[in-house]
């Protein structure tokens, strides 16, 4: 990991702003150079993996530009007490929660809160934190309410040229140079921005169909992460959510983006890879971690782990020695 400047803890003095540059060759290092995140990011498209954070820290807000150079699977809450908003830099498409994200929609999700984003191949996301009791004291001196149930939704609709200048003022904000003035500016126009997109009307509502397809993911999901050795079958997770196996399918695909069997392989492939870069226990070799999660063909895991994350398993290993 490569880190310019220094690191920022969540709180900081009035007058100090701290900006830095983290770049990481692992997703599960990734996923760890957001600080004060709750995290956890899976690898799901094939190669060597880089990632890159540039972050800005102000007295209320934290904001952020994180790009990832392949698809990933991504499981987070950011700190209690917090709004996030996040939208794509150059308008490609991710989802949250199995939403779509279009390129005129925000995600916003409220801090404590657990939630999903899948995410493609160069992808670049803006991010932006603040503090719920900061927001609100704006909030109540511009005369502003806000309504807490704008958040049963993860997507808001804003118009385009508002995003595009808020993507330009993110380019502005993020930034090593800053003058006392433009750190204020820059902060307020955040914020104002935040309660601006929190009073648009029309949260996105999903179809009853679509709710249906989230449950059972999110069921069979929540299932796999409880019990993440254990050998499961198609079938088996069926009989769990009730369903057909083309309903499965059809769940998986409309909800991740992915058949269900490609992602069981990739979870535990990402599991395997987390427990590689812990450092192997005395007497532990490469094949018994594997077989614990489930690949008991040493020659086909081998594939598949250095198909997907662009090294061999004893190569992850020696990373935790650098």
């Amino acid at each position: 990991m490569k880190e310019e400047n220094i690191k920022f803890a969540p709180k900081q003095s009035k007058t100090a702003t701290r900006w830095c540059v983290l770049e990481a060759e692992d997703v599960d290092e990734q996923a760890h150079n957001l600080k004060a995140w709750q995290q956890q990011f899976d690898q799901i498209s094939l190669g060597q993996f880089y990632g890159r954070i540039e972050e800005v820290m102000f007295e209320h807000v934290h904001a952020f530009r994180e790009h990832t150079s392949r698809a990933v699977r991504q499981q987070c809450n950011v700190w209690p007490n917090a709004i996030w908003m996040g939208f794509a830099v150059d308008e490609k498409s991710c989802r949250i929660n199995g939403h779509q994200v279009e390129k005129n929609q925000l995600m916003i999700r409220p801090g404590n809160t657990q939630f999903e984003l899948i995410t493609p191949e160069d992808f670049d996301i803006f991010g932006v934190v603040v503090n719920q009791d900061s927001l609100q004291q704006i909030a109540e001196k511009q005369g502003i309410l806000i309504d807490t149930n704008v958040f049963d939704s993860p997507l808001r609709v804003w118009e385009s040229h508002k995003l595009n200048q808020l993507r330009r003022v993110l380019n502005e904000v993020i930034s090593p140079v800053q003058s006392d003035i433009a750190r204020q500016i820059h902060e307020e126009n955040l914020m104002m921005a935040m309660l601006e997109v929190l009073q648009q009307d029309g949260p996105i509502t999903e179809k009853p169909s679509f709710s249906k397809r989230r449950a059972v993911v999110e069921k069979v999901t929540a299932y796999l992460d409880a019990n993440p050795s254990k050998h499961v079958t198609i079938t088996e997770l069926c009989d769990l959510a009730h369903v057909s196996r083309r309903t499965l399918q059809y769940s998986f695909e409309d909800v991740l983006d992915i058949s269900p069997v490609k992602f069981i392989r990739m979870a535990r492939l990402n599991a395997v890879r987390r427990r590689l870069l812990q450092g192997l226990q005395e007497d532990e070799t490469i094949a018994m971690v594997a077989q614990h999660w489930g690949f008991t063909h040493a020659g086909q895991f081998t594939h598949d782990y250095t198909e997907l994350f662009g090294e061999n398993p004893s190569i992850t290993i020696s990373r935790r020695h650098n």
